[in-house]
């Protein structure tokens, strides 16, 4: 379903029969992908809860607009917040995977009178360093410029072949294809005016405010993701309510290569709030 906001148009997405009387998950899926991301797992989640997820801006079915300052953290808090005033929740529990992730905490942070729990799927707080974040910055805005100038199946190439993403090659070829097919049909202009307006690099550094965050926060990471793993670890020693769990034999998106165990472990903090 469509929603108008301002000027543009934002997808949400309800991952299974709505009832009015069960809390709400909203989902935020990472760079390249939407909403429809997270129906894999749709059935493996506790069955009182609701589900729903949003196409961020410059991905799936939301608009893709030219204007960068629609790409920024505010702009997509705003989107969020339009979210949850659709299902007509006060609370919410967010869910975000990498990007999502990102725009989840940020949003968590600015508004916790609006966000029950908080789940952060492979995601940071930030570039602490300065000449490491400059650097994320020059190299996401090169990426955008090569996403411009180049067939939107050469940039799917090169991002689904990132080291990164190494440990979804186990996946099978159907799993794969329909992943491609996905990210072929975002727009470009979308995608890079995201990278440049809330790349990692682009986005506020968070690790300071961690330890004002007091919402029950789950990180989960995968075992064989090191980098994102160390940064969850650091994470979780300093946010108040919290806990890091890693899931053996994954990557960055653990929800996509270990569905069971990654409900699994979601399924048990949420039996916990």
């Amino acid at each position: 379903m469509k929603i108008a906001y301002r000027d543009i148009f934002i997808n949400l997405n309800l991952l299974r029969f709505y009832n009015p009387q069960d809390d709400l998950i909203l989902f935020l899926h990472g760079f390249s992908g939407n909403s429809n991301d997270w129906k894999r797992i749709t059935n493996l989640i506790d069955g009182k809860y609701n589900l729903a997820a949003i196409d961020l801006i410059g991905h799936g079915e939301t608009s893709s607009p030219a204007d960068l300052s629609y790409y920024n953290i505010d702009f997509i808090s705003e989107i969020i917040k339009a979210g949850i005033k659709y299902f007509r929740k006060n609370k919410i529990i967010l869910c975000g995977y990498s990007m999502g992730g990102r725009a989840a905490l940020n949003f968590s942070i600015h508004n916790p009178n609006l966000v029950e729990a908080l789940i952060l799927e492979s995601s940071t707080a930030g570039i602490l360093n300065e000449s490491e974040r400059q650097m994320r910055v020059q190299k996401d805005n090169e990426l955008a410029q090569f996403i411009l100038n180049h067939p939107v199946s050469e940039f799917v190439d090169y991002w689904m072949n990132l080291d990164l993403f190494d440990s979804q090659t186990k996946l099978d070829k159907i799993t794969l294809d329909e992943i491609r097919n996905a990210k072929l049909k975002n727009n470009p202009v979308g995608l890079a005016n995201s990278l440049i307006g809330f790349g990692t690099g682009a986005m506020p550094v968070l690790f300071s405010e961690l330890k004002d965050l007091n919402k029950k926060t789950l990180l989960i990471t995968g075992s064989s993701d090191t980098k994102f793993s160390e940064i969850n670890k650091l994470m979780s020693e300093l946010l108040p309510f919290s806990q890091h769990v890693s899931i053996e034999g994954t990557g960055h998106n653990t929800h996509l290569e270990n569905p069971n165990k990654f409900c699994e472990v979601l399924n048990s903090f949420l039996m916990k709030l």
